[in-house]
């Protein structure tokens, strides 16, 4: 509307300028010019690019290049700056990450009065394959008070996987099935053969005490009969007629002791043949002289194989037998002894 009214008004100023605005094709704007840069002030020369500074040599050595993952490597960085200058190598890198450090940086300083010449050394190990970087930082040279930082980004190692060529035809091995968590067979009978021997044991018990009350309830034994008894069988072995008549009086004073032993008190079995007499000499039932001779000659017989005749070990049986007697005889009670003559005289 405004192109309109502006194209009325200059026709009827100027017909022929008003049809010349009218059929002039539109113009394509136009794009902006850059900036023209200004020239510097004749005799101001630009300011020169930032470059390294002069005379500084860097190199990165890897050793072995190619490793594999796990595999210790060593990487040195050797820097040769001019006199004067100040070399500091970056930190070791943190743990981690794929490439970290096994000891602490190790910076060597070489010999020389031409420049600084001084050397890192790292031992560092991968847990990665490929080419990774070392994950160094800069390493920062002052020159004249500035710090030039020099770029070890670039430095990589090569990390070899430890698997074979072709894993496809390695077919690894089927899992195990669960552990069986069944009860053993025996498990059910176990309570079974605990109470069985449970029981035994009660019977065992039982066994043990009726044993013992039978025990008990017999009535004790005479000595002096058991030694009759034990005197009888002695005799009916035979053993003189066989020969071993110092087994006869082996036995038949065996026999003695054992009757002192249950008829006197300190007429022990575990004494010798001198001790006892000792202990029995001043017992008033005991004929300590006739026990001393017996248990002397029968020693003889046993222990220094003393020979015997017949008639002797018939002797040495018969008096064992006296002194078992007389003992009895000394022992009794007096009630006992006065009724055995009303018997007798029955």
């Amino acid at each position: 509307m405004i192109a309109l009214l502006t194209a009325l008004a200059l026709h009827a100023a100027d017909p022929h300028r008003a049809h010349v605005a009218r059929f002039q094709p539109p113009r394509a704007p136009q794009a902006a010019q850059p900036a023209q840069r200004q020239q510097p002030p004749a005799g101001v020369q630009p300011p020169p690019a930032a470059q390294p500074p002069a005379g500084v040599q860097v190199g990165v050595t890897i050793s072995p290049d190619t490793v594999t993952v796990g595999d210790p490597f060593v990487v040195r960085v050797r820097v040769r700056a001019p006199l004067g200058a100040a070399i500091r190598f970056p930190a070791a890198p943190d743990s981690g990450g794929p490439v970290e450090a096994l000891d602490p940086r190790v910076v060597r300083t070489a010999d020389s009065t031409a420049a600084v010449d001084q050397t890192a050394l790292y031992r560092l190990v991968a847990w990665d394959v490929g080419a990774l970087p070392l994950g160094l930082a800069d390493v920062v040279v002052q020159v004249g008070g500035a710090d030039r930082p020099v770029t070890l980004g670039a430095a990589r190692v090569n990390v070899r996987s430890v698997l074979p060529a072709d894993s496809a035809a390695r077919v690894p091995k089927p899992a195990r099935d669960l552990v069986n968590q069944a009860r053993p067979w025996w498990l059910r009978w176990l309570w079974l053969a605990l109470l069985v021997l449970a029981l035994l044991a009660l019977l065992a018990w039982w066994l043990h005490r009726r044993r013992r009350r039978l025990v008990l309830a017999q009535p004790p034994v005479d000595p002096y009969e058991l030694a009759e008894r034990e005197f009888a069988r002695v005799e009916a072995l035979g053993l003189l007629e066989a020969g071993e008549r110092g087994r006869f009086v082996a036995l038949m004073v065996e026999v003695l002791r054992d009757y002192l032993d249950r008829q006197v008190d300190g007429a022990l079995p575990s004494l010798t043949s001198t001790e006892l007499v000792a202990a029995l000499r001043g017992h008033p039932a005991v004929p300590a002289e006739r026990l001393a001779a017996v248990l002397a000659e029968a020693d003889l017989v046993k222990f220094a194989r003393r020979p015997v005749g017949i008639d002797r070990a018939r002797e040495l049986g018969r008096e064992a037998q006296a002194i078992v007697r007389d003992v009895h005889a000394a022992t009794r009670p007096p009630e006992a002894a006065v009724e055995q003559p009303a018997e007798v005289a029955a």
